[in-house]
């Protein structure tokens, strides 16, 4: 090679100096890369299976059965007059969303080890792929609690939504930027201590007996504990906004919570993701070496 013809790269790789760096550029033209990841996700995870995606109808229907039999008959807990199927399947459509995208973000780092270790690419593109992935996931639910609205519907027994309903986009944006926030940080904290993941997945099956999915907000409206307001304390939970906004769209259930407790949620959502951003930027430099 003539040593005076000028090279053109494509790609310059170079360190990062910044932690709060995130190369959007980059990743957009790594979006092929992304589509393909977003692509696996989906078709391995019932490959070699009998009912396939089917499964993805089949889970929420078991799991309401179970507290329509549990929560519901055996507790005697309430739905705010709603009947019991489209109470539960709302918040168990939200939350499933919620807590996939969490559980498979928290992995990021240990299940793409060997990936990582040969090839480069934006590693943000890993977690990304698994919240888009999971919203095909949560459409297909959200069409089986629209089909069982419907049902009700002509029954007389279905509840009017109101105007908030218009507000899921956004309520699902902040659910997946929740997720992608806090599983950034665990799968940057597991790369090192490998028992947190086993942590981990127990907190996240209690965190969803403390936001109100099997029972209604109204339920703890106006108690205390030693002085404490019950409900206050529960919206202190980020995710509790954003699936009581979507029961009340959907289901007219309970109250709004308010615009506050919204905005809180969605600022709590913004920093949550700067520093899980700045967690992964310098986490990635050196997991290699710990994985």
């Amino acid at each position: 090679m003539n040593p005076t013809t000028e090279e053109n790269w494509t790609t310059i790789i170079k360190p990062r100096n910044k932690l709060f760096e995130v190369n959007l550029k980059e990743i957009w033209d790594y979006r092929d890369l992304l589509t393909l990841f977003v692509k696996r996700n989906i078709v391995t995870q019932y490959k070699q299976t009998v009912l396939g995606p089917l499964w993805w109808i089949i889970q929420p229907a078991l799991t309401v059965i179970m507290y329509m039999v549990v929560f519901g008959g055996i507790a005697g807990i309430p739905t705010d007059g709603i009947p019991q199927p489209l109470f539960y399947l709302g918040g168990v459509c939200m939350w499933q969303y919620f807590a996939d995208c969490l559980n498979k973000t928290s992995n990021t780092f240990v299940a793409n080890a060997g990936i990582f270790g040969k090839v480069y690419f934006p590693r943000l593109i890993m977690p990304l792929a698994n919240v888009i992935s999971n919203l095909v996931r949560f459409g297909i639910q959200l069409g089986l609690f629209v089909v069982v609205y419907i049902f009700y519907a002509f029954k007389g027994m279905a509840p009017s939504p109101n105007w908030y309903l218009l507000l899921l986009p956004l309520l699902v944006l902040m659910m997946a930027g929740l997720a992608l926030g806090f599983g950034i940080i665990i799968s940057s904290m597991t790369t090192k201590y490998r028992d947190l993941s086993i942590l981990f997945s127990f907190v996240v099956s209690l965190w969803m007996y403390a936001t109100p999915i099997v029972y209604p907000l109204s339920q703890v409206a106006g108690k205390t504990w030693r002085g404490i307001d019950v409900a206050t304390v529960m919206c202190l939970n980020p995710v509790t906004p954003v699936i009581e906004t979507f029961k009340y769209g959907a289901l007219s259930a309970g109250q709004f919570v308010g615009w506050g407790w919204l905005a809180y949620s969605f600022g709590f959502m913004v920093l949550l993701l700067a520093l899980g951003i700045l967690i992964f930027n310098r986490v990635q430099k050196s997991f290699m070496d710990t994985v």
